[in-house]
């Protein structure tokens, strides 16, 4: 039991170790290269990417998006994270104020939470009925059929977080000043309710586990690992190419000639470092 690498449980229950940040950086930045090539194929081809990202309070999909745009343009990867609907949305038919968020061809985007929270937060902390809970399970299938017959490749993920590391979790957000944001009253509601989102996340699987919109889950316990496999996993999923760019050169940068620096009261920040 070492102090530097986490034990974790594998899917036989054994101990696992965490990854170590050597290994994990090597291969995060090899991936990171072949995403830099899919944002060009993607702009170079015009397709249009759909990514969904679900899971507890804690499984880790900040963490995870995190990792994936960090190296490419926010232009192409664009993150989308929707805040409560107004009031205006709320009387709309639900997944309209999803729609215009949707890919355009050349970008890839991805729902940090989505139309899903009907079916997880919203049903098991009350905020809608169960007949309304009915409808969306009913209808997001056509919807997303007519998506992905659109043309947009739709990937949907579910990080899947055990009890024992999500109460590890969310106890490091109380006690860490850099993470107390990321916890709000409604995690800790939603806490307490361990098997309502279970019961919630089973109904949302046997609904909207589609062959042409499958649910992906990821074994999220050890984060980095959680990384990996996700961004690996969209690579394969997305039949992208390498697109051949010219060798880049940097140009002669041009003589200063009569220009002089002026003699000007600039406000220097302090260097404290």
């Amino acid at each position: 039991m070492g102090t530097k690498k986490e034990r974790q449980r594998d899917d036989g229950g054994k101990a696992r170790e965490d990854m170590g940040g050597k290994e994990y950086e090597k291969t995060l930045y090899d991936l990171h290269v072949e995403l830099v090539k899919l944002q060009t194929w993607v702009q170079s081809t015009g397709a249009k990417v759909c990514i969904i990202f679900e899971g507890r309070d804690g499984a880790g999909k900040g963490g995870t998006i995190k990792a994936i745009t960090e190296r490419v343009s926010p232009r192409v990867f664009r993150v989308v994270a929707l805040p409560a609907p107004t009031e205006r949305e709320k009387s709309q038919m639900y997944m309209q104020r999803y729609l215009p968020h949707l890919p355009a061809a050349g970008e890839i985007v991805i729902f940090d939470r989505s139309w899903y929270n009907r079916a997880g937060v919203e049903r098991v902390m009350g905020f809608c009925s169960k007949e309304q809970v009915a409808t969306f399970l009913f209808g997001t299938p056509l919807m997303e059929r007519a998506i992905v017959h659109s043309g947009i490749l739709l990937l949907k993920y579910w990080l899947e977080v055990s009890e024992e590391e999500q109460t590890r979790r969310l106890q490091a957000r109380i006690n860490d000043g850099r993470k107390t944001w990321k916890l709000s009253d409604m995690d800790l509601k939603s806490y307490s309710r361990w098997y309502d989102y279970s019961r919630a996340r089973d109904d949302m699987f046997l609904a909207t586990d589609t062959d042409f919109a499958p649910w992906h889950v990821v074994d999220s316990n050890c984060k980095r690992r959680a990384r990996l496999n996700v961004i690996s996993h969209l690579l394969e999923s997305i039949p992208y190419e390498t697109i051949r760019r010219q060798k880049v050169k940097l140009p002669q940068r041009q003589k200063g000639g009569e220009y002089k620096e002026p003699e000007y009261p600039y406000r220097v920040v302090p260097q404290r470092f």
